[in-house]
């Protein structure tokens, strides 16, 4: 038997949660525990928002297993896709990207297609974001035949409906993935294509399909459905090359859904939709596939895994090909490091001298270059040296002033902060009054200010307000994207996005924070 899984995983070396128990991915053996939960011989995995200089070895390089990672080659931390092997099934081949562009070492797969309607800018463009990795495998039937199997791990781009651009190139690459199986097919080998294809195929694969404006006519699922074999399409009617696994065996299975908002808690009522995928071509199939499954109690990411049991046996390569990460000069013990740089060099110590005392020809160096300091300094007078002031100098009365101007005298003044008071008892008794009264106002004005400081900054944000629905305290977000509203508040009920009939989903209440 042969088992396969695909997992979006939202980011390699972030914690994750849901696999028995709480693992960090950067503790050593944390990828080796994930791997041994999911319990597959091929673990295709994306999103993997890893780049090459921020690959640890924990990360590449998992004993019993044989890695192969593409990295996103136009953003850092983007993307990428990552396939880990079992020693068991080692891979006769692997490459990165669909159109050979990085096919650059050996050992790749080969069987590209015809790809002249693609320039090579674009083909370049395609395959820089990481988003494409093929294994080659000899597998061997049951009835004794042997022959070779073909992974595709992808990931493929997300196009936003108000970005005409984004969605161009997700069309480009899934007919370049298309180009690529149907060659693979054409030269004779089994293919899969598992990974997460960005696409809910049929309303049955999403939780909203009925008020999603056109769904049938999306380009996306217009693909699919070019690509994939229904076995309820009418005689004569179109035939894919590939089949979906999943609908083959559970064809009328509703919520199935592999994706789910994490903003709005979705995943608890299971509302979301189904993206990820094993498609594997009509032969491999019907003739060898066993089973076909999800695992939603898998958490750690807002995908969870899927995947697909063969029957068939692998016949693992004696070497793995050249794209391993074992082979990498950072993991192999082949990079020079910046210590082999900084050994110093052993030199023969001077004959009737130790090493450690410094030799005669460099202390009369010493001896000269202390005397021209010596001469070169300015002499100084015996005597010429100033006693340092007191500070109580400063605060003394000028001596030259009072020789200088003998008869200029300084009128007498009152001293600062003295009061001229009053000569009669009774007009002292008034200004003492008054001054208290003053004083008393002049306090109580200031601490009535700092309270009324001390209360707005103290008193929190305002109460929230109450959604229309459940009548409970609304959440608030902001605006994330692009656009007029972009950084804007709002109000929004708390619950979790679910059904419309449920009543312990979101009522769908929205307010703004602040009117413009």
């Amino acid at each position: 038997m042969l088992r396969v899984v695909s997992w979006n995983i939202n980011g390699i070396r972030r914690p994750l949660q849901g696999l028995g128990c709480e693992v960090i991915s950067n503790c050593p053996t944390a990828l080796r525990h994930i791997l041994r939960e999911l319990d597959a011989d091929i673990v295709c995995l994306q999103e993997t928002k890893v780049s090459r200089d921020a690959l640890t070895e924990p990360l590449a390089v998992v004993e019993g297993y044989n890695s192969y990672f593409s990295f996103s080659r136009s953003r850092s931390g983007y993307s990428g896709v990552a396939t880990f092997c079992k020693d068991s099934v080692t891979p006769v081949a692997a490459e990165e990207g669909l159109s050979g562009q990085f096919a650059t070492l050996s050992g790749h797969v080969g069987c590209y297609g015809n790809m002249n309607e693609f320039t090579q800018e674009q083909l370049r463009a395609l395959d820089s974001e990481g988003r494409a990795l093929l294994t080659q495998h000899k597998i061997c039937t049951q009835e004794g035949k042997e022959k070779p199997l073909t992974l595709i791990n992808v990931y493929c781009p997300h196009a936003s409906p108000g970005n005409p651009e984004r969605l161009t190139f997700k069309m480009r690459f899934y007919r370049l993935l298309q180009i690529r199986a149907e060659a693979l097919l054409a030269a004779g080998s089994h293919v899969i294509i598992l990974g997460d294809i960005n696409t809910a195929h049929h309303p049955i694969d999403h939780c909203n399909a009925g008020n999603l404006e056109c769904f049938e006519e999306d380009l996306g699922r217009r693909w699919m459905d070019g690509l994939l074999s229904n076995l309820e399409y009418p005689a004569g009617s179109h035939i894919g090359p590939f089949m979906d696994s999943y609908r083959y065996f559970y064809p009328k299975q509703e919520r199935a859904f592999t994706c789910w908002s994490m903003i709005s808690g979705a995943r608890s009522l299971n509302y979301g939709a189904r993206l990820d995928y094993v498609l594997g071509d009509r032969d491999l199939i019907i003739d060898t596939f066993q089973d076909a499954f999800l695992l939603p109690e898998v958490m750690g990411s807002d995908h969870c895994p899927v995947g697909a049991v063969l029957n068939v046996s692998c016949v693992p390569a004696k070497q793995c090909p050249a794209l391993c990460t074992r082979f990498l000069p950072e993991f192999a013990g082949t990079q020079l490091k910046i210590l082999g740089f900084l050994v110093p060099c052993e030199q023969e110590p001077m004959c009737g001298q130790s090493v450690l005392q410094p030799s005669k020809q460099i202390q009369p160096q010493k001896q000269r270059k202390s005397q021209a300091h010596r001469h070169s300094s300015r002499p100084r007078k015996p005597g010429s040296r100033r006693p340092q002031k007191n500070l109580r100098s400063y605060f003394q009365p000028s001596v030259s002033l009072s020789q200088t101007s003998p008869a200029v005298e300084l009128p007498q003044l009152p001293l600062v902060g003295t009061l001229v008071t009053p000569t009669t008892l009774e007009g002292e008794v008034i200004a003492t009054g008054t001054d208290k009264q003053v004083k008393v106002s002049e306090v109580r004005d200031e601490k009535e200010a700092q309270t009324s400081f001390w209360k707005s900054v103290l008193s929190g944000p305002s109460p929230m307000p109450l959604c229309g629905g459940h009548r409970e305290p609304c959440v608030m977000r902001i605006v994330k994207k692009p656009g007029p509203n972009l950084g804007r508040h709002f109000y929004t009920c708390a619950k979790p996005q679910g059904p419309p009939n449920d009543l312990s989903s979101s009522c769908n209440f929205f307010l703004w924070s602040k009117p413009r």
